[in-house]
């Protein structure tokens, strides 16, 4: 008679543990997988300043990619801050990308220190750990406005940095970071890399608190680089692109995937991009425009990009 309420006892605990054991992780397939069809990768130059990867301790949460002789850079430095792939609190993955930004003389302040952890990456096949984010929007304007405090400040950027010449960008969460963070006025252009505002968040985290009333804020040019149809990213920017109307906007589709080409020499086909069209809307660079302006532009008649324009030439 002992031996029943013994195991009725047993098994309510047992039921009790299971209760408290957290649930699995939840997970989804490697998306940074190369499509068998990519283009060969590219290995544009870099340009002609040296670059300096440092943290600076007024501003020990990010990361800084600028010219390392600063009195030899022509102009002043326009302002990039970026947003990492995986809301990561390092921009490790993007170094070759953002020194080639940098090398052209800008001032890239990415979010996460130096040596912050890298993003986790498993091989093709595995799963990965879908997490809430590590980084917010808001360290996009903390960028910005450490910028222009070192402009005014006795210091090696004092005077040397170009307050109006403002651009946020990142990659997949840092895209929607960028986006989030769009609507600052000194922000003068938006450059959003396989990313956009996901049209279903049904069972995901949350990765920022854009939406797609956020593309009404945009109030300068914007560019979206997205990494073709295998892009896991590729509905929500033809969804964002449809909606934005108010703005010239320009969207480049590669074919090589969510990953990019942000760890190929010098960034690959995305820095070679990237950097002429910051070069363009930052620093008016006509040569650079080229690429992205009127019906023959270098972009739409190279045969490796698919290219969509609105409100431009």
């Amino acid at each position: 008679m002992k031996i029943i309420p013994l195991a009725l006892a047993l098994a309510a605990m047992a039921t009790l543990a299971q209760a408290q054991t957290p649930p699995p992780a939840m997970t989804a397939p490697n998306i940074l997988a190369v499509p068998a069809d990519a283009p060969p990768q590219k290995a544009p130059p870099l340009g002609p300043y040296a670059v300096t990867v440092e943290t600076d301790a007024s501003l020990p949460t990010h990361t800084l990619y600028r010219p390392t002789d600063l009195a030899a850079v022509q102009g002043r430095l326009p302002i990039v801050a970026w947003g990492n792939g995986g809301c990561a609190n390092s921009s490790s993955r993007f170094t070759p990308f953002l020194t080639k930004i940098a090398s052209h003389g800008f001032l890239v302040v990415a979010i996460g220190p130096k040596d912050g952890p890298p993003l986790e990456l498993r091989p093709a096949g595995q799963s990965v750990p879908i997490a809430a984010p590590k980084t917010s929007a808001s360290q996009l304007i903390d960028a910005i406005n450490w910028a222009e405090r070192q402009n005014i400040q006795a210091g090696p950027y004092k005077g040397r940095v170009d307050t109006q010449a403002v651009a946020v960008m990142g990659q997949s969460c840092g895209g929607l970071q960028a986006i989030e963070a769009s609507g600052d006025p000194r922000v003068k252009t938006t450059v959003v890399w396989n990313s956009g505002v996901i049209v279903d968040q049904a069972g995901l985290p949350k990765l920022s608190n854009a939406t797609k009333d956020s593309l009404k804020a945009y109030h300068a040019p914007v560019a979206y680089f997205i990494g073709g149809p295998v892009d896991v990213a590729w509905p929500n920017a033809n969804d964002d692109f449809a909606k934005i109307t108010t703005v010239p906007v320009f969207m480049g589709n590669l074919n090589v995937g969510h990953g990019g080409t942000y760890r190929h020499v010098n960034g690959g086909w995305f820095g070679e991009v990237g950097q002429a069209w910051l070069a363009w809307r930052l620093k008016g660079d006509k040569a650079a425009a080229t690429l992205f302006e009127g019906p023959k532009c270098g972009l739409c008649i190279a045969p490796e990009w698919k290219i969509q324009k609105k409100n431009m030439d």
